[in-house]
C-alpha cells in the first residue's frame, strides 16, 4: 500500500509532497482525502461489488470535505461541489461509493458511533434518490440552506476581499506583498516567477479589463490535500486598484484523473488537463466560481480562479458535537450531487436526465453501495495505520 502511494506521488516537489504526507499522519479522515487513487484503483479491480448504474459526470473526489461556499461569477455565494481534479465519465454508483465511505471514516473521526454513520449515508442515499426523481437540478443558497450550511454562508458572506487580503498579505511603505510563511506561502524561484508574469500578461490580454490581472508579486501556495506536491501559486493582482483593491488569484496545475484512470471508460478529447477540470465544473455546479479559467503555465495546464475566502469549505470541525447540522448537511449533499448529475446529464456521453430518472425509482441498488463503503471504510483504518508506522 506506502509502495503505491509513493508510486502515485512520484515526481512531486519535496517540499509541499512532505506537507502532503504530514497532512496524512494527521488522521484517517486526512489519509482517505489525500489517496483517491487508492479508492478508484480497488474499486476498479472489485466492480462485481457495484450495482450497475448510468454514467454520470462526477467530480471524482466526492467526500463531506469536497463540499463549500464560494462566490460565483454572478457575485451571490453558493453552496455546492468544489473540487474537480479528478473529475471524469463515471458510474454514478462508484461516485456514490466514495461519498458513503467517506461518511464511515469522517463519523470515525468525530468518534461517532457506525449506527450514527449509517444513519448519515441513509440520509445522503434518500436524498440523493428523491432529487434525480423530482428530475431538476436546483441549488442551494443563504435563502435555502440550514444548519452548518446557512452558517457557512452566513459567515463567507462577512467576508472581503479586503479581509482576504489582510490574512495573506503585507503593506510596507505603500507596496502591498504576498506573506511569506512557510505554511501557506512559500518562496519562488527567479523563474517561476518570469513564467507566472509571462502567462498571466498573455491572459489579461483576452480580457475586458487588462489591468485588473497586472502581477504585483506571487508565491507557492501550500494548500489542500490531495494535489500537494503540483506546482501551485498565490498571485497578488492590481485588481480593481489602490491598496485594498488588489485581489488574490489561484493558479493550481491540473493532473490526470485517477477516476479516469481506473475505470477505462471512454472518456472526451480535452486540450489539456486544466480544460477538462474546467468544463467538467462549469457543467455540474450551478454557477462557477469568479474567474474560473483554464491555463498555460510553463508546460502544465493550470486551473485560474479567484482565490475564495479560506473559511469556504466544509470541515469536520464545523461538524463536531452537532449531530443535527450533520444529518442536515448530510441531505443537502444528496441533493447537490443529484443536481449536479442532472444538470450535466446528456453531455458527451452521460446519461440524460430520464436514465437518472429511472436509476433513482430501482430497487437494491442503494444497500449495495451502502454495505461497499461500510467494508472500504475499514480497509482505509488499516491502511492508514500501517502508513503512520511507515512514516517513522
Amino acid at each position: 500500500m506506502v509502495a503505491r502511494i509513493e508510486r502515485f506521488n512520484a515526481g512531486r516537489e519535496p517540499e509541499r509532497l512532505g506537507i502532503k504526507y504530514r497532512k496524512m499522519r494527521g488522521s484517517s479522515f486526512a489519509f482517505f482525502r489525500g489517496t483517491a487513487h487508492l479508492f478508484w484503483e480497488d474499486l476498479a479491480s472489485r466492480k462485481e461489488a457495484m450495482p450497475k448504474s448510468p454514467l454520470v459526470w462526477a467530480c471524482g473526489d466526492l467526500h463531506f470535505e469536497n463540499f463549500g461556499s464560494f462566490q460565483g461569477d454572478n457575485g451571490l455565494s453558493y453552496f455546492d461541489l468544489n473540487d474537480f481534479d479528478d473529475a471524469a465519465l463515471a458510474p454514478a454508483a462508484w461516485e456514490i461509493a466514495r461519498f458513503l465511505t467517506s461518511a464511515q471514516v469522517a463519523a470515525h473521526a468525530l468518534g461517532l458511533k457506525r449506527s450514527d454513520a449509517d444513519e448519515l449515508g441513509k440520509l445522503f442515499l434518500d436524498a440523493y434518490r428523491k432529487a434525480l426523481m423530482d428530475g431538476k437540478a436546483r441549488w442551494i443558497e443563504r435563502a435555502t440552506a440550514t444548519g452548518m450550511v446557512r452558517r457557512l454562508l452566513r459567515r463567507v458572506s462577512r467576508e472581503t476581499r479586503a479581509t482576504l487580503l489582510q490574512s495573506h498579505t503585507s503593506l510596507s511603505r505603500g507596496k502591498r506583498r504576498i506573506v511569506v510563511d512557510g505554511r501557506r506561502a512559500l518562496p519562488v524561484t527567479d523563474s517561476q516567477r518570469a513564467q507566472v508574469t509571462r502567462q498571466l500578461d498573455r491572459f489579461a490580454k483576452s480580457q475586458p479589463d487588462a489591468d485588473f490581472f497586472k502581477m504585483l508579486d506571487v508565491a507557492r501556495r501550500a494548500a489542500g490535500l490531495g494535489s500537494l506536491g503540483l506546482a501551485r501559486y498565490i498571485v497578488l493582482v492590481r485588481g480593481d486598484g489602490g491598496r485594498d483593491g488588489n485581489a488574490l488569484l489561484d493558479a493550481k496545475e491540473a493532473a490526470p484523473s485517477s477516476l479516469a484512470r481506473f475505470e477505462k471508460r471512454r472518456q472526451p478529447t480535452w486540450p489539456s488537463e486544466a480544460n477538462r477540470i474546467v468544463s467538467v465544473q462549469r457543467r455540474m455546479q450551478a454557477v462557477a466560481p469568479a474567474l474560473l479559467h483554464a491555463r498555460k503555465i510553463g508546460r502544465g495546464g493550470f486551473i485560474l480562479r479567484e482565490l475564495q475566502p479560506t473559511s469556504d469549505r466544509l470541515s469536520l470541525k464545523d461538524a463536531r458535537g452537532d449531530a443535527h447540522s450533520l444529518r442536515s448537511a448530510a441531505k443537502a449533499m444528496g441533493r447537490l450531487t443529484a443536481w449536479a448529475q442532472l444538470r450535466s446529464s446528456g453531455r458527451e456521453g452521460s446519461a440524460t436526465a430520464d436514465d437518472l430518472m429511472v436509476f433513482a425509482e430501482a430497487s437494491g441498488w442503494m444497500g449495495r453501495i451502502a454495505e461497499y463503503g461500510r467494508r472500504y471504510a475499514t480497509e482505509v483504518h488499516r491502511d492508514y495505520k500501517e502508513f503512520v508506522a511507515a512514516q517513522k
